[in-house]
């Protein structure tokens, strides 16, 4: 039942969410996250909706499993969402497996006046209707409705246990299908390792991994429709330009750890101005002295060093980029404005699309919310994406 890229006159919203924090604090930040993701489905009021989660029940899964209940039972419930009468719910919980976890979670909403829509079995390669409301979880490779993996150990041996990895989901609405994949790529585990090469060994590793996803959804077993990729892709800005950059007429001091001779921390200070702090840098902290840079006019300055993207330019596309840099807003919600001092502000959410994804999207008019915080809120490319 494939076909064109998508259905016309059909109202779809693509949503991405690191979601994380939420289950950390979630008194403080699910209630305000929540009050906003409604506010987005009432000004767009979509007939078909995407929420595509990374880091679903926070860093420790475990013990937040009652928080990641409570948090489906409200979305699924609750009276915003009540003209959503058929809902598809994929969590990734199984936590103990270390081959297997990824923390991604994957929602699904279809409005009552939405027809005639199915999504793809990828065992029995035939679509299937949709009818009610479905929550799959725990142990996702048994679910014939979905592929999903995690990337390999060695793709990041940095870190002993990643949960990055994707998950795809393929619909059809009135004969027109298309690929839906959550991604989670990774992280830069130290400002001064990727301060010391352009581009960095981290853009490196996102690249393959990217890559691995990109031939995987476009190989020989399925027939091949449109796709969207969403999610949290890490993407950083190409730090040792940016560095370069804010800090031309600065000079550089290199502080070494007194028993390794390690560089533990670099320091830039102004040639003048009584040798002004700007820019202090060690593994887990960017700490630049004018946030304002980064928020000034969406961060559009910052733009031309956010590269990552230019290695895929002939297999993805995005809208333009009309938002900040959505991470690191603080994870303190009497500060939600305010970026983190742990790493150089990025636009690591994105909202990517094949060749024939983007002519569809070009073929209607697209009306962009607002900005806001991480995974909330996107114009054009990145967080929420109307078409």
């Amino acid at each position: 039942m494939a076909g064109k890229a998508a259905a016309p006159g059909t109202a779809v919203l693509l949503v991405t969410a690191n979601v994380g924090s939420l289950f950390d604090d979630p008194e403080n930040l699910q209630k305000n996250w929540l009050r906003e993701f409604y506010q987005v489905v009432h000004t767009h009021r979509p007939h078909f909706m995407a929420l595509h989660c990374q880091e679903f029940g926070g860093k420790n899964y475990e013990a937040s499993m009652s928080h990641v209940d409570k948090f489906v039972k409200e979305l699924l419930s609750s009276d915003a969402m009540k003209e959503y009468n058929r809902a598809r719910v994929y969590l990734d919980e199984n936590y103990k497996s270390q081959e297997h976890f990824t923390a991604l979670g994957s929602f699904y909403f279809l409005h009552e006046s939405l027809k005639n829509i199915y999504q793809f079995d990828f065992k029995a390669k035939k679509y299937r209707k949709v009818a009610g409301k479905e929550i799959y979880s725990d142990t996702l490779e048994s679910t014939p409705m979905l592929e999903k993996e995690k990337f390999p150990q060695d793709y990041f041996p940095e870190c002993k246990w990643s949960r990055k990895g994707f998950i795809r989901t393929r619909w059809c609405i009135a004969d027109c299908a298309f690929d839906l994949v959550n991604i989670h790529l990774f992280h830069d585990a130290s400002n001064l390792v990727a301060w010391e090469t352009s581009p960095s060994v981290y853009s490196g590793i996102r690249h393959k991994a990217l890559g691995y996803v990109l031939d995987r959804i476009i190989d020989q077993r399925f027939e091949k429709v449109s796709y969207f990729v969403f999610g949290d892709f890490n993407f950083r800005l190409d730090s040792k330009s940016v560095v370069e950059t804010l800090c031309t007429k600065a000079t550089m001091q290199t502080v070494r750890a007194a028993d390794t001779n390690e560089v533990v921390k670099l320091i830039f200070r102004e040639s003048d101005n009584d040798r002004k702090v700007m820019l202090q840098l060690e593994k887990k902290l960017f700490d630049y002295f004018n946030q304002e840079v980064f928020r000034d006019n969406n961060g559009t300055a910052l733009l031309e060093f956010d590269k990552e993207l230019s290695v895929f330019k002939d297999r993805l596309y995005e809208l333009d980029i009309s938002f900040p840099p959505s991470y690191p807003y603080s994870e303190d919600a009497r500060q939600g404005e305010q970026y983190m001092n742990t790493r150089c502000p990025a636009w690591c959410d994105r909202i990517l699309m094949s060749p024939s994804a983007k002519e569809l999207v070009l073929r209607v008019s697209v009306c962009c919310p607002s900005p806001g915080h991480r995974g909330m809120w996107s114009a054009g490319s990145g967080l929420a994406q109307p078409w």
